[in-house]
């Protein structure tokens, strides 16, 4: 049969008419920058710059103020309205956390897709994901960065929703590197007025296609063969850290998150257990587990003076290697006094303990910082803000009847903003 080619621009014409075009209309404001950064300087007089106990886990347990590097996250939105409402938005995030810059997020999304589900959110590509973080010690109980798709407040009733995704740990590249994780959460149980419940469920798995398996290898940099016991072996041009790759069992985490207000504050009860991981499913542990509680909150006693608490248990077991089981508990507060509206005046102590549960052997550190703020707006929440501090602390490393230590006094000014 031939094809009349003259008629082909009209035919093509009459099949994209069956489908109905969507006007993009621009929002007033559509382009948005944002991101969050940290960047100083800080002189050491002593041992150490900063202050943490020996194989902590929890993030900066001895206390978060003056005890942070440097880095920074920038974010660039472009927003848009079709014709029917529906909104959407693409970003792109570069990060800068060490020596280079890099590739944080790129993802696009939209919600008012759905008429049932106005305000449910479908997104695909790379983001942060699920990495709920603690103030204090700045800790990500959880934390599945990684590149995939899902979607966020499905209202289920009244005010309860769910988020659930799919999510691959990014490689080096661009790729995936063959580590997986589904996650959900519940959020929005009105328990009462002042309490609201929240439940997260995750599991890890991993990829059957060998050729995803190890981060940074070209399919063509390698001779892929079969183990004989569900893994497999890499070869050529490999280097040795990279070249097995084994499946291991699935992973999964399972959290409650009590959030409770009163008039004067509020606080957070959390608790974690995960088998197979510690924050995240993505890395698949045999043999391992572990449990997480921690009480966060804040009381505002006047308008220049509040404080703010934390306290966590931490316990990571290995099962047959019980040589490494250790349990971590750590206590942070933080006074803040406002003398006005542009200057505030921190204090930060922290104390952390890391308990060798089969050993004779416990490592701790304490901290205390003083900062000077200057701020755009009063209180603890106000960015950007100027901070020049001192640190005073200490860490010891004890095994038996032999003790080191390391020493802090530091010196440091630097600025902190989100926007």
């Amino acid at each position: 049969m031939k094809m009349n080619l003259k008629l082909l621009p009209l035919s093509i014409a009459a099949a994209l008419s069956a489908f109905p075009v969507t006007s993009m209309a621009e929002e007033s404001d559509t382009f948005i920058f944002s991101g969050y950064a940290r960047y100083g300087m800080a002189y050491a007089d002593g041992d150490s710059t900063t202050v943490a106990a020996d194989d902590q886990k929890a993030g900066n347990a001895a206390g978060r103020l003056g005890n942070e590097g440097n880095g920074g996250e920038f974010q660039f939105t472009k927003k848009f309205v079709n014709a029917e409402g529906a909104k959407w938005d693409v970003a792109v995030m570069l990060e800068h956390w060490g020596d280079n810059v890099g590739l944080k997020k790129f993802y696009a999304g939209g919600s008012n897709i759905f008429e049932s589900q106005p305000n449910a959110y479908v997104w695909a590509g790379r983001d942060f994901h699920q990495r709920p973080q603690q103030g204090l010690n700045d800790y990500f109980y959880m934390s599945h960065d990684g590149q995939g798709a899902g979607v966020k407040n499905i209202e289920l009733g009244d005010s309860t929703k769910l988020d659930f995704a799919v999510v691959g740990q990014a490689a080096s590249g661009t790729g995936d590197n063959g580590d997986y994780a589904f996650t959900s959460k519940l959020h929005g149980l009105n328990l009462s007025d002042s309490l609201a419940l929240s439940f997260l469920f995750n599991v890890g798995f991993s990829s059957d296609d060998p050729a995803a398996a190890v981060d940074a290898v070209a399919a063509s940099d390698a001779t892929v063969t079969d183990d004989g016991s569900g893994g497999y072996i890499f070869t050529d041009a490999v280097e040795a850290s990279d070249a097995t790759y084994a499946e291991s069992d699935n992973s999964y985490q399972l959290a409650a998150v009590f959030d409770q207000s009163w008039s004067m504050g509020g606080n957070k009860f959390i608790v974690r257990y995960a088998d197979g991981a510690d924050n995240s499913v993505f890395t698949r542990e045999d043999d391992l587990t572990t449990l997480y509680f921690s009480m966060e909150g804040n009381v505002k006693f006047n308008e220049t003076m509040a404080l703010e608490y934390l306290g966590a248990y931490h316990n990571y077991a290995k099962g047959q290697d019980d040589s490494l089981d250790t349990t971590n508990y750590s206590v942070i507060s933080r006074g803040l006094y406002t003398w006005n509206s542009v200057h505030s005046t921190w204090l930060e102590a922290g104390y952390s303990i890391v308990d060798f549960d089969n050993q004779d052997a416990t490592n701790t550190a304490w901290k205390v910082t003083l900062s000077q703020n200057i701020a755009i707006d009063a209180f603890a929440n106000a960015r950007p803000m100027l901070r020049f501090y001192a640190t005073v602390g200490d860490a010891e490393v004890e095994v038996e009847d032999t003790t080191t230590a390391q020493d802090t006094f530091t010196l440091g000014a630097m600025f902190e903003s989100w926007w």
